[in-house]
């Protein structure tokens, strides 16, 4: 058996998340010590929507794809281990994991296929797919026709890249909860506003007046704040409350503009 493992930036990767548990988390974050900053953008990224499998057929071998979102090490260990059991019977259990930000820490394993032609392809399509915080177990049952090293590449690379699109990739972005207070006689048009700008709506609570609760992106706070103040003629102030990565569905799967 044949492994891959690179770690680096391992305790940035833990500084940035204890960073994100405090609600009041800095559209730029030190993540390095004496380092490099993050912007608003730079902490958004792509993941799956949720674990799941998908299954395709080569030559009359079988590779099952599993993937899961995990954020530690530990998390990633114990997927492999849940599905190598479920598929003790397999020919091959070959994995690839990347996690943190910046691929801080990513493993690959080829379990006894020829070295290189299972696990860095799977790691290589997580990558190249932009992924974060994901883990693929690619389950093959021989059919009895050997594919050459070329052809597990594409096997192997292919049944990750197949099962992400399958499963479904979302966009993890950082926002921020904002808060303002205005009369029932403006609903209509603020309404409107954010509609025809797709700002998500959090809440709307009703009482003498209406607070609305919006979820914005980091950089769009001061252009949203100024188009409100201009159109509710400076009458409304704004809260800031919490901040937290919101999951957008990404159905356009050129990911390379992503």
């Amino acid at each position: 058996m044949s492994s891959y493992y690179l770690c680096y930036g391992y305790f940035d990767y833990l500084f940035i998340g204890v960073l994100l548990i405090h609600s009041s988390i800095s559209p730029y974050i030190n993540y390095a010590v004496g380092g490099d900053f993050l912007s608003s953008k730079q902490l958004n990224y792509l993941t799956i929507s949720k674990s799941g499998q998908h299954e395709i057929v080569i030559k009359k071998s079988r590779f099952i794809c599993s993937l899961a979102r995990t954020k530690t090490v530990e998390e990633a260990q114990t997927f492999i281990e849940q599905i190598s059991k479920k598929y003790h019977d397999a020919t091959h259990n070959t994995y690839a994991y990347t996690l943190g930000l910046n691929d801080n820490q990513v493993k690959a394993s080829d379990n006894g296929e020829p070295s290189g032609t299972a696990g860095i392809p799977e790691l290589k399509a997580l990558q190249l797919m932009k992924l974060k915080d994901v883990t693929a177990v690619v389950t093959r049952y021989f059919g009895g026709i050997k594919l050459g090293a070329g052809g597990l590449i594409r096997a192997y690379s292919n049944s990750v890249t197949e099962a992400a699109q399958n499963i479904g990739v979302v966009k993890c972005v950082m926002q921020q909860l904002i808060e303002f207070t205005i009369p029932y006689n403006r609903l209509d048009e603020v309404n409107h506003y954010l509609n025809e700008n797709k700002i998500l709506i959090d809440n709307q609570i009703y009482t003498t007046d209406v607070t609305i609760q919006i979820f914005l992106d980091l950089d769009q706070i001061t252009q949203v704040e100024e188009d409100l103040i201009n159109l509710l003629s400076g009458k409304v102030d704004f809260k800031k409350i919490d901040q937290r990565f919101n999951e957008i569905p990404v159905t356009n799967l050129n990911f390379h503009e992503q």
